[in-house]
């Protein structure tokens, strides 16, 4: 069994989307990125790409590929799946934390883990997803 380990972080704008686990939160900022700034999806990219010793997501996805401009991260998710599961890896478990002050997520964590196993083909049990915050650290 081998684990990944993931982190992103995306700067916040007034203006722009808030994307997280592919679900579309409301909210007055949004993450920069040159994707859809799902840092969620990034994180979890990077750590399965981790386990298999596959690169990372800047690798596969360049941010200065326009092919990757304005991405569902979700596509990002699907196209890792496969090349995990294509080196004969099994995906059992993912376990993610989100870190913001606002807006609240609670109301959004159950979707963001359904899209997440539904993009990797696995149970919904198998995809934890915890949100905090900073108690206005940063």
């Amino acid at each position: 069994m081998k684990t990944g380990i993931g982190y992103d972080v995306h700067q916040l704008s007034e203006g722009e989307k808030l994307i997280l686990g592919g679900v579309v939160i409301p909210s007055e900022i949004g993450a920069v990125g040159h994707s859809d700034g799902d840092a969620l999806i990034h994180s979890i990219v990077d750590a399965l790409l981790g386990a298999a010793n596959l690169g990372d997501i800047g690798q596969l996805f360049p941010s200065e590929d326009d092919q990757w401009k304005d991405v569902d991260s979700l596509h990002f998710l699907n196209i890792v799946g496969e090349k995990v599961r294509g080196e004969e890896f099994e995906i059992n478990h993912i376990d993610s934390i989100i870190v913001l002050q606002k807006p609240k997520l609670s109301g959004f964590i159950q979707e963001m883990k359904y899209k997440i196993a539904y993009t990797l083909q696995i149970d919904e049990s198998s995809v934890s997803v915890k949100a905090t915050t900073t108690d206005h650290l940063g």
